[in-house]
């Protein structure tokens, strides 16, 4: 029996990243009384954008698919009842998208639009136009040959796909000659941070499909999001609370936990809590003693993914009043890119260079956000630091960093030469600390071919984890986990179908560029 000073709730959500404000929404939606925890004391993890000097930059969330032909992101938003609330502005310049090699000097700009793609890359490519028909025609098997589903609903079982069992490297080698070309289309391994030797070529479409049909912003970026689902909870029974966690499980009877303690030492009650967190975060909260030693292995051997050395800038320019058009450059100084995704590398890095613009009363502020793969060796000298205090040494790190990367853009673009202001930057110890992830990465664990993630069910059994770390990662991988378990806890789905139900919503999968903060 609950005691007088036990709060009841249906569902407790921890985290309020992509997955924990979506699977809130849903709940909620269906009258259910949920508790929203974050340890930070802001909303939002890194879909949350952070100002210098009045200017909102992009922490973690920079670009998406999803959006073009009703596609699976403006699907779930209208579930959401939020999708009107957000808008996409879609990067369709003819060098909107632009990759560099800088080992031969090559230039590749790439349309959106699967058809102008493939075009495009056959004008660029004639020794492998059949290798770039056969790619995207696998791509698409991947992408749309699981059943299509209403992510509102029930959803059936799909089969099992043989390209879940092949290596995107394995294809690629198989079916495209060109270096270059297998570089190209092995770039969005950056989105999920995966070498290619590693992700399955169908996680790997999943992914990359719905972005070779468009890529668009948001205007307002992740704060967009952020507002709509605040503004949708106010009308609904959410209690959000920031800056509070869950600090122990306690009367844990037949496999269920009785009540939770939070860190104000408040004892709240449920009758199901979802972790939305990173697994490894999930592991440190459960208590030991109730879980077995396989799963305590199993949590404890998933790997991190790749992270981000990120600079924030301002470009001054000869006409303050032109805004610049948004574009992506990627440049890659080998097209090896599972030798660049390799943590072990001591080669150059790779680095995404990306443009938008920015208005603060009126005025026009360019901004230039620049993303250098890292991992977390890069930084191990000063793990046990904290923020503002890391030192001298730790200080010349990211200027030497910054002077590399600044380098190899103004080589590129020779205007922006003595016209970039470094207003910020971040090393995967800025994200660590500021979004409380246990590494810094940007996309939680590594989810490789053939890997179980922690997904549905925990040991306890009114427990489950969700996130980012789940299905896909980024914004919409974050989303769809919401939704499967929203479907289980609402009794849409049983528990112990959903690995099955995962495959359903990897359906149309785009994958975005979700970095961590600044």
């Amino acid at each position: 029996m609950n005691g007088p000073q036990r709060k009841h709730y249906d569902i407790i959500v921890v985290g309020s990243g992509a997955s924990g404000l979506s699977l809130t929404q849903l709940l909620a939606l269906r009258g259910k009384k949920v508790l929203l925890l974050e340890k930070h004391f802001y909303l939002g993890g890194s879909l949350t954008r952070f100002r210098k000097h009045g200017v909102a930059f992009d922490t973690g969330f920079h670009f998406t698919g999803g959006f073009a032909n009703e596609g699976i992101l403006h699907n779930m938003l209208t579930v959401l009842r939020i999708r009107n609330q957000i808008e996409p502005i879609y990067l369709d310049d003819p060098k909107s998208n632009r990759y560099v090699f800088e080992h031969d000097g090559q230039i590749y700009d790439l349309p959106s639009g699967v058809e102008n793609l493939k075009k495009t890359l056959k004008e660029y490519f004639p020794k492998d136009t059949d290798g770039i028909e056969a790619y995207f025609t696998l791509c698409k098997k991947c992408y749309v040959e699981i059943m299509s589903i209403d992510i509102s609903k029930d959803t059936q079982i799909p089969r099992k796909l043989d390209e879940d069992y092949r290596s995107l490297a394995d294809v690629l080698d198989e079916l495209i000659k060109s270096d270059n070309l297998r570089g190209i289309l092995s770039t969005y391994c950056m989105c999920y941070g995966v070498k290619p030797s590693e992700v399955s070529f169908a996680n790997h479409a999943r992914v990359a499909y719905g972005l070779y049909e468009a890529v668009a912003r948001v205007k307002n970026g992740g704060d967009a999001f952020v507002d709509a689902f605040k503004k949708e909870f106010e009308n609904l029974d959410v209690d959000v609370r920031l800056q509070t966690y869950i600090t122990e499980c306690r009367e844990i009877k037949n496999r269920e936990v009785g009540y939770f303690v939070l860190n104000t030492g408040e004892k709240v009650t449920c009758d199901q809590c979802v972790f939305t967190v990173h697994p490894k975060t999930v592991l440190e909260t459960l208590p030991h003693e109730h879980l077995s030693k396989a799963f305590i292995d199993r949590v404890e051997g998933f790997e991190p993914s790749m992270g981000f050395f990120s600079l924030y800038c301002l470009l001054c320019s000869d006409n303050p009043d032109e805004p610049l058009v948004p574009t992506i450059t990627s440049f890659f100084p080998d097209p090896d890119i599972n030798q660049l995704l390799e943590p072990a590398n001591e080669k150059a890095t790779a680095i995404v260079v990306l443009t938008s613009n920015e208005y603060v009363k009126g005025k026009l502020h360019k901004v230039v956000t620049v993303l250098e793969s890292s991992f977390f060796k890069d930084v191990s000298a000063w793990q046990h630091t904290s923020l503002k205090k890391r030192g001298e040494a730790y200080k010349d790190y990211k200027q030497d960093r910054s002077n590399q990367i600044l380098k190899r853009i103004t080589n590129f673009f020779p205007e922006y030469k003595d016209r970039l202001k470094v207003v910020e930057s971040a090393s995967m110890l800025s994200y660590r600390d500021y979004l409380h992830s246990p590494d810094g990465t940007a996309y939680g664990i590594k989810q490789k071919m053939g890997q179980i993630n922690l997904f549905g069910r925990l040991p306890l059994r009114n427990l489950y984890a969700s996130g980012q770390s789940a299905v896909l990662p980024g914004m919409v991988g974050a989303m769809v986990s919401s939704f499967i378990i929203s479907h289980t806890i609402l009794g849409g789905v049983p528990a112990g179908k959903i690995h099955n139900h995962i495959k359903v919503l990897k359906k149309q999968l785009y994958i975005p560029t979700r970095h961590p903060p600044g």
